[in-house]
């Protein structure tokens, strides 16, 4: 396998933009009309996750134990779908296919080996974790809404309270995805807003983007039921940091949720010893929903300090500002790891900050690019 080969070819590829995703789904219900079922009707979701999956393996090619975890983590997630060792075969003709289809010329017998071997690998990893899952594990929790609260100045943010009918294992940080009976094989992800809790409820803040979303918020209410997949990703958990790290946890909106989680498993462990500063920004002050826990948070633990900053609402009388500015203000803060939440947009503009300031960019935890 020849990664600068691969690298390369795909950034050919990537440039033809949704072309690519079109044509391999195409070529995939076409040559396998059988596994249409198990995508939603609308495909436009899943053809970015499909170009953010092979962008994600193509970037740690040259050392694939690094993408281990995040192919795992498909691997468990699609047993949902139903997918089993028997599709992989037909996924992999279809992604050559296209390969083949955009590369032209450049599509040698190399970069047929190439591609070939990478794909039998990603195949292997995910396969093994979903037949390790299932001898512990459903492909799916069923849930329940136990509680449902819309918030925001906008009344567009519900806080929403979910039990699982069986115990969910999940480290505060990571992301589940949800499906409503509503919008069935429409999978939305969401990141709890607590760590496990010994009754099991699983908080979560729901903004209103999109048909799952709007559904929870607008719609569900107490005693509706939900299905969960499993948990994905790892670069916004604890274990992702060294243990005697400072934090800088910045969110957007609802990005605040899995940040609250992290700070309220670290005040389960008082002998922890690190110092956290959250930067809590949104538009108007109305959307800093979570703020009253976060401050009731930040009065019990001496360690905690919380920064609400607002963009656009002149009545505020604290920090103004976009909070990634904000947040860059206070220089390179040396002896940090950083936690960035929120939207793409906010997401890269706070990096971007922070990185001019001297942060290391080593030091810059953001959520992975989910499948």
């Amino acid at each position: 396998m020849d990664p600068h080969l691969l690298r390369t070819s795909w950034a050919k590829v990537a440039q033809y933009g949704e072309q690519v995703p079109l044509y391999f789904y195409g070529h995939l219900f076409l040559s396998h009309p059988e596994v249409r079922s198990m995508f939603p009707p609308s495909m436009a979701a899943q053809r970015d996750r499909l170009v953010a999956a092979l962008g994600a393996v193509v970037a740690n090619v040259d050392n694939l134990d690094a993408a281990v975890p995040f192919l795992q983590g498909l691997g468990r997630d699609h047993r949902k779908f139903a997918v089993g060792p028997d599709h992989y075969p037909a996924v992999g003709a279809s992604l050559l296919a296209t390969l083949e289809q955009f590369l032209g010329p450049d599509w040698t017998p190399q970069a047929a080996e190439s591609w070939t071997e990478a794909y039998g690998i990603v195949a292997q990893v995910m396969t093994d974790a979903a037949a390790e899952a299932a001898e512990s594990t459903p492909a799916w929790w069923d849930a329940e809404i136990v509680a449902h609260e819309v918030l925001g100045g906008r009344r567009d943010i519900a806080r929403v309270t979910i039990a699982t009918r069986q115990p969910y294992p999940y480290a505060a940080g990571q992301s589940m995805t949800l499906e409503t009976a509503v919008a069935p094989a429409r999978w939305r992800f969401y990141t709890p807003a607590n760590p496990p809790r010994a009754d099991g409820l699983i908080e979560l803040h729901i903004k209103l983007v999109g048909t799952v979303s709007w559904q929870l918020v607008n719609i569900m209410g107490v005693g509706d039921r939900l299905r969960l997949g499993p948990p994905v990703g790892h670069q916004l958990t604890l274990a992702s940091t060294k243990p005697d790290s400072d934090l800088l946890l910045i969110a957007g909106s609802t990005g605040v949720a899995p940040l609250r989680a992290l700070i309220e498993e670290l005040g389960r462990n008082p002998e922890h010893g690190r110092r956290v500063t959250l930067y809590y920004g949104a538009r108007i002050a109305g959307d800093l929903y979570d703020l009253p826990r976060l401050q009731q948070l930040a009065a019990h633990y001496p360690w905690l300090s919380v920064v609400p900053v607002v963009s656009d609402d002149h009545a505020w009388e604290g920090q103004r500002g976009l909070v990634g500015d904000a947040a860059a203000a206070r220089g390179a803060w040396p002896g940090h790891e950083v936690f960035i939440v929120g939207s793409p947009g906010m997401c890269e503009h706070t990096a971007t900050r922070l990185k001019e300031t001297g942060v290391a960019p080593g030091a810059i935890h953001l959520e992975e690019s989910q499948p």
